[in-house]
C-alpha cells in the first residue's frame, strides 16, 4: 500500500454570511467550529474545495 500525501486545513474565518455553497464546502472538508482542523488526502478534488474557500481556511 502506498502512503498518500495528506493536507491539513484549519478554519480561521466564520462561514456565517457566506454563500450557501461555501458553507457546504466547509462542511464537506470536515470542518465544524472555528479553529477546527481536518487532515485530508491531497487530491485534486480536495485542492479545488480549498481554493474555493481559501479566504476561510488556512493550510497547515
Amino acid at each position: 500500500m502506498t502512503s498518500q500525501k495528506k493536507v491539513t486545513v484549519k478554519l480561521v474565518r466564520s462561514p456565517i454570511g457566506c454563500a450557501e455553497s461555501h458553507r457546504a464546502t466547509v462542511r464537506g472538508l470536515g470542518l465544524r467550529k472555528m479553529h477546527s482542523t481536518s487532515e485530508l488526502i491531497d487530491t485534486p478534488e480536495v485542492r479545488g474545495m480549498i481554493n474555493k474557500i481559501s479566504y476561510l481556511v488556512k493550510v497547515l
